[in-house]
């Protein structure tokens, strides 16, 4: 029992660090975030679009996780390496973040234009999600090394901790478009938002430093 316990917790624990990492990296103002806000504030296809971008999302978490963990199964050495690259990276990705929360921005989408049919509102999803090199990145290669890092048998509350975040936030922005929408156009919002996105990026960061000297 107290086995079962233990697993359990530590998969939630797993889970909970795919989901924070995830919302870290999603986070932040620009193209895509606007379109999904703009078809919320229209009310257009809101459905299709945030299952189509948290499905992307979850699709490349899951073969990033997968691929990096047969690519790295055999080379630990790597698996360090690359533990250390992404610990380096979120450090810097915090302290970025913590930047930005110095300086006012906000996002905005109007609601203006020309109306869009289903195909072609997918069509830019696609394009603002698979055009974007920094997706890649993202969760292909950094939430997937990360995520390759944890135990084989839960790996799989990881990619679910991590997609789940991608449906929330999309979710929140299509849907609550219409209420959100004002709190997004402050700039104190964002700074906040920033601030706390930097304290967890910085202690995911100190997560993966110390499992890497503890291994």
């Amino acid at each position: 029992m107290d086995t079962s316990l233990a697993t359990a917790s530590l998969s939630i624990t797993i889970a909970l660090q795919g989901l924070a990492l995830s919302l870290g990296l999603i986070v932040a103002i620009g193209a895509q975030n606007a379109f999904v806000l703009r078809q919320g504030l229209r009310r257009e296809h809101v459905g299709s679009v945030v299952l189509f971008c948290a499905m992307a999302d979850a699709l490349l978490i899951a073969a990033g996780v997968m691929g990096m963990a047969q690519a790295l199964g055999e080379r630990p050495g790597l698996a360090r390496a690359l533990a250390l690259a992404g610990a380096v990276f979120l450090a810097v990705y915090g302290w970025q973040a913590l930047r930005r929360a110095r300086h006012s921005q906000q996002l905005k989408a109007t609601e203006g234009g020309a109306g869009l049919s289903r195909a072609a509102a997918l069509a830019q999803a696609a394009a603002f999600t698979l055009l974007n090199p920094h997706v890649y990145l993202d969760t292909v290669l950094l939430v997937g090394s990360i995520g390759a890092q944890q135990p084989a048998a839960l790996r799989g509350w990881f990619v679910a901790g991590a997609s789940s975040a991608s449906l929330l936030w999309f979710g929140l922005l299509g849907f609550g478009a219409r209420w959100l929408a004002p709190w997004f156009a402050r700039p104190r919002a964002w700074q906040v938002l920033d601030g706390l996105i930097g304290m967890t990026m910085f202690a995911l960061s100190a997560l993966l430093l110390r499992h890497v000297l503890n291994n």
